[in-house]
Parts: structure tokens; sequence; C-alpha cells
């Protein structure tokens, strides 16, 4: 029962890892920059628990990811605002599959979903329209001014528009440093939850 349960559970990582990467999208470098950012956390994740009891499946997840990091870098050099490539659902759903790969192979799945932190966010904050509750168009990018050259909230229920709602309109290479600012941060705070003893008491076997 339990073998079947961690089944279950590992494939709705994959899936959702693999789309939240999607669907948190739709400007400059965001795409590229959050799969860069949970990648060199993972990495970093990795040497620490290097020599622990999953010393093994450690080494695998980096290998995996090295990789990874390396071509996800090069990507961004040319996905950043003003974008000279654009990254569509190819990248985004190899970035999240890898990304899933590499917390299952390693044994850190909750560690993962910690640094998943913005993307749980954002596809909380989707749930409506993407149960069909509220209407849901199918680009929910922020809307360009083309007289202030800012940004604005398009109404939709994302992280991004919720971000421009809270601070007003942005330029884009301004929001994209500040989502991805968000992310290391979420990063940071991850690995504070993972390593805090009374945390780790409850949800971790060790």
């Amino acid at each position: 029962y339990q073998r079947r349960v961690r089944d279950v559970y590992m494939a709705f990582i994959a899936v959702f890892c693999t789309n939240s990467i999607n669907i948190y999208a739709g400007i400059n470098g965001l795409e590229a920059a959050q799969s860069l950012v949970i990648g060199i956390a993972v990495l970093i994740h990795n040497f620490v628990e290097m020599g622990g009891q999953y010393d093994e499946a450690h080494t695998l997840s980096m290998f995996l990811i090295l990789p990874f990091v390396a071509t996800t870098s090069g990507l961004l050099y040319y996905n950043w605002y003003p974008s000279e490539v654009f990254v569509g659902d190819s990248f985004t759903y190899f970035a999240g599959m890898t990304l899933a790969v590499t917390g299952i192979m390693g044994h850190f799945s909750k560690t993962l979903m910690l640094f998943f932190l913005p993307q749980l966010l954002n596809f909380i904050l989707s749930l409506p329209q993407l149960f069909g509750i509220v209407s849901c168009p199918r680009h929910r990018v922020p809307t360009f001014n083309p007289q202030t050259g800012l940004l604005m909230n398009s109404g939709n229920l994302t992280l991004i528009n919720a971000y421009i709602f809270f601070f007003g309109p942005t330029h884009e290479e301004t929001l994209v440093k500040r989502l991805t600012t968000f992310q290391v941060v979420c990063c940071v705070l991850a690995f504070a939850i993972r390593y805090s003893h009374s945390v780790t008491d409850i949800f971790y076997d060790s």
C-alpha cells in the first residue's frame, strides 16, 4: 500500500514540475532563469548531502543536473531581455521533468518542492482559471502598454500579474529581475527550512 501511495506521489511530482515551469512564464528570461536558479539549488543540495545516507543517489542527481545547469546558463544568455531566442513548451517541459527526475532519483522530493515555492504559489493562484471557475484565455501574460513601455496587469490569476497588481506597472527587464530574485530568496528559505532541526525532525527521516 505504501509503495502504491509513493508511486502516485512521485507521478504527481513529475506532472507538477513539468507543468509548473510552463504556466509560470510569458516574459523574456523567466522560464530559463527560474529553471537555472532551481537547478543550482539542486546542485548545491547534492554537494551538501554527498557522503551521507543517500550518497550514490545524490551523485547520480548531480550528474544529471550539471549538464542541465550548464546548458540553461547558455540559453538564459540569449533568452534574457531583450530575448534573441524563445524557449517555448519544448524547454519548459524538458526543464520541469529534468528537475523532477533529479529530485526523485536523488531521494529529496520534499526538498525539491521547497525549491518550487514560487511555482507552487503561482499554481495556487491559477487554480480558479485552470479549473474553469474563472475564464482562462490561451495566454495569461501581462498587457504591454506601448505608450509607457511598461507591462500592466492583464487581470489573469498568475504570480506575474499579482506582482504588477501590488507594485504597479513594471518594465519587463525589471520584472524578470525581481521575480528571479524572489526565486533565489525562496531557494535560500528552502535550505533554511530543510536544515532546521525542528522542521527536519517532523518531515524528514533523518
